[in-house]
C-alpha cells in the first residue's frame, strides 16, 4: 500500500530532526492526528478506498515543511517560512523526494496542490473535482486535529505565555469584529496573545464538510478551547462568551444545512 510506504519514508525523513524538541514532537503527533482525522472524514463522506488512502498520504505529508522551519527558526510564525511552499519544494522541487514516499505518479497533481494550498487563508478556485475534494479534506482534517492540539499541548508552547497571562489581555477590536461576522483571522492582524487564541477558533469558519462539523460539535471543541484560558480581564471574558454563542450557532447551522443537502442527495439517488 502507498500509505505504508509513505509512513516508513516519513519516519526516515524525521531522523534529520530533533524528535525530543517540544515543537517537533507536537508536529509529529499532529501529523498522526491529521491522518486519523482524514480517515474519519473520508469515511463520513463514503469515499472510495483509493481516495481514502490518498487522503491519508496527503495528511502524512501536509506539514513536512514544518520540520525545517522549526530547525531553522524554532517558530511556527508564517513570516519565518512558508511551510506549505517549502513542503512542495521538498517533495516536488530540487530535492524531489516524492518518489521516496509514493510510487504512483498519477497522484502527484493532487498531492502537490493539496499540500501547497492547505494553509492558505482562503482556498480559492480549483477546477478539477478530485483535486478540490482533497484540498478541502486536508484543510478540514488539519483544522480538526488542531482543535485537539489546543486542548492537550501546554499553553506556553502554543502562545509563548501562560494561560493566566493570556487571560489578562485584550482582544483587538478588529479581531473580535471579524469573529462576530463569522470570518477567519489573518495572521498579520493578530497583536495580542488573545488575538492568537481567538484566531485558532476562527479556523472553524473555513470548515467544508458535514463530518467535520459533526465531530467539532460532538467533541465540544469550541467550549473546551474557550474554557482553557482563565479570563481575569472582564471585557475579554464577556467577549469570549459572545464568541462562544456565535461559533456554536455557526456549527449547528452548518450541520443542519449540510445534513439537509445530504438527505436531498440520497433522495435523488
Amino acid at each position: 500500500m502507498e500509505y505504508e510506504r509513505a509512513k516508513k519514508a516519513f519516519q526516515e525523513y524525521l531522523n534529520g530532526y530533533d524528535r525530543e524538541d517540544a515543537k517537533v514532537r507536537l508536529k509529529i503527533v499532529h501529523t498522526c492526528g491529521v491522518v486519523a482525522c482524514s480517515e474519519k472524514i473520508a469515511a463520513g463522506l463514503q469515499l472510495s478506498r483509493e481516495d481514502t488512502e490518498l487522503a491519508r498520504v496527503i495528511a502524512l505529508l501536509h506539514d513536512i515543511g514544518r520540520f525545517e522551519q522549526l530547525k531553522r527558526y524554532q517558530s511556527f510564525e508564517p513570516y519565518t517560512m512558508d511551510h506549505a511552499a517549502y513542503g512542495v519544494e521538498v517533495l516536488f522541487g530540487r530535492e524531489g523526494k516524492i518518489r521516496n514516499f509514493v510510487e504512483r505518479r498519477d497522484w502527484d497533481p493532487v498531492i502537490r496542490t493539496a499540500i501547497a494550498r492547505h494553509s492558505d487563508f482562503a482556498l480559492g478556485e480549483i477546477t478539477e473535482p478530485r483535486v478540490l475534494l482533497h484540498a478541502k479534506l486536508i484543510r478540514d482534517a488539519d483544522k480538526l486535529d488542531n482543535c485537539r492540539v489546543k486542548l492537550v499541548e501546554p499553553v506556553e508552547v502554543l502562545l509563548g505565555v501562560t494561560a493566566e497571562e493570556a487571560g489578562t489581555q485584550d482582544i483587538t477590536p478588529e479581531i473580535f469584529q471579524s469573529i462576530c461576522r463569522e470570518k477567519c483571522i489573518l495572521s498579520a492582524d493578530r497583536k495580542t496573545r488573545m488575538d492568537y487564541w481567538v484566531s485558532y477558533l476562527g479556523h472553524i469558519f473555513d470548515v467544508n464538510f458535514l463530518p467535520t462539523f459533526q465531530m467539532i460539535e460532538e467533541k465540544d471543541y469550541i467550549v473546551k478551547i474557550i474554557d482553557r484560558i482563565p479570563y481575569t480581564n472582564s471585557r475579554t471574558r464577556a467577549q469570549m462568551e459572545e464568541i462562544r454563542r456565535t461559533m456554536e450557532t455557526f456549527v449547528r447551522k452548518n450541520i443542519d444545512l449540510l445534513s439537509g443537502e445530504a438527505g436531498e442527495n440520497t433522495e435523488r439517488q
